[in-house]
C-alpha cells in the first residue's frame, strides 16, 4: 500500500502532522508493507530566494492577525509539538521553499528523503538558526542525511535540478484536491488532511488496508503479455 504526503517545510502542521502520521505507522500491523511517498507543496509559491521573514510578522501581514494572535498560534503549535516529543522555536522564520523540494527529489534517488526530510523539519522548526536563504547549511543538512555534499552543493546550484519533479508534484496535488498541507492520499482511495490526530491516521490505514482487493484471474492467463502505460508487451 503507497501513501503520499504532500508538505512543505515552512509548514507548521506538517511538522507535527509527519509525526503523528509516523506514530500511527509505527503501531500499524501491515507497516512493513507500507510504502510512504513525500510530495511538494508550497504554501508561498510566489515567494523568492532571499525573501525569508520573522513568522510573527508573516502572519500578522499574510492572515491579518494581530501580534496577539499570531502569538497564540505559536503557542498551541509549541505544545502540540512538545506532545510529541518534538522541540518547537518560537519566532523562527518563514522564507522560499523550492530549493529544499529539489534537494528532497535529489535524496529520493538516492534513498535518503525520509532522513533529509526530518532533518529539514528539525532545523527549521527546532533549531534557532534559520534554515533560509543559506545553500551551505542545506548542504550540510544533506551531508547528515547521508547524501553526497558536493553533489547536493551542485543540485543547488543549478535552478533546473529536479525542477520538473517539484513542478510535477505540485500539478498532482491539484488532481487530488489538495489545497493545503499536510495532506495524506492512501493508495489514491482515501484522503486525510490536515494534521490529525494519531488514532485517526490509524482508521485511515486501517480502512484503506481493508479495502484493497485483487480480481480473480482466469486460469492459465496469469503470464499472458499485456499493455502497460509504459508500452508492450509488459507482463503485469
Amino acid at each position: 500500500m503507497r501513501v503520499e504526503i504532500w508538505t512543505d517545510i515552512s509548514c507548521p502542521w506538517c511538522y507535527v502532522g509527519q509525526a503523528r502520521f509516523e506514530k500511527a505507522l509505527a503501531s500499524f500491523p501491515h507497516r512493513a508493507d507500507v510504502e510512504v511517498v513525500h510530495r511538494s507543496f508550497q504554501l508561498d509559491p510566489h515567494r523568492t530566494k532571499g525573501d525569508a521573514e520573522p513568522i510573527i510578522g508573516f502572519l500578522m501581514r499574510g492572515k491579518g492577525w494581530t501580534r496577539e494572535q499570531a502569538q497564540a498560534n505559536e503557542d498551541t503549535l509549541s505544545r502540540q509539538s512538545a506532545a510529541l516529543g518534538l522541540k518547537y522555536v518560537m519566532g523562527r522564520d518563514h522564507g522560499y521553499t523550492f530549493d529544499m523540494h529539489r534537494l528532497l527529489h535529489f535524496a529520493k534517488e538516492q534513498g535518503r528523503q525520509r532522513e533529509l526530510l526530518t532533518l529539514l523539519y528539525r532545523a527549521n522548526f527546532a533549531e534557532e538558526r534559520s534554515v533560509y536563504d543559506d545553500d551551505e547549511r542545506l548542504v550540510d543538512l544533506a551531508a547528515e542525511a547521508g547524501l553526497d555534499a558536493d553533489a547536493a552543493r551542485k543540485v543547488l546550484a543549478d535552478p533546473s535540478a529536479h525542477a520538473e519533479d517539484v513542478h510535477a508534484d505540485l500539478r498532482e496535488a491539484a488532481a487530488v484536491g489538495a489545497t493545503g498541507v499536510p495532506f495524506f492520499v492512501l493508495d489514491r482511495r482515501f484522503a486525510v488532511s490536515g494534521a490529525q490526530r494519531p488514532e485517526v491516521f490509524t482508521q485511515a490505514l486501517t480502512k484503506a488496508w481493508e479495502s484493497r482487493s485483487s480480481l480473480p484471474v482466469v486460469a492459465g492467463a496469469a503470464h499472458g503479455d499485456a499493455c502497460g502505460p509504459d508500452g508492450c508487451p509488459v507482463p503485469h
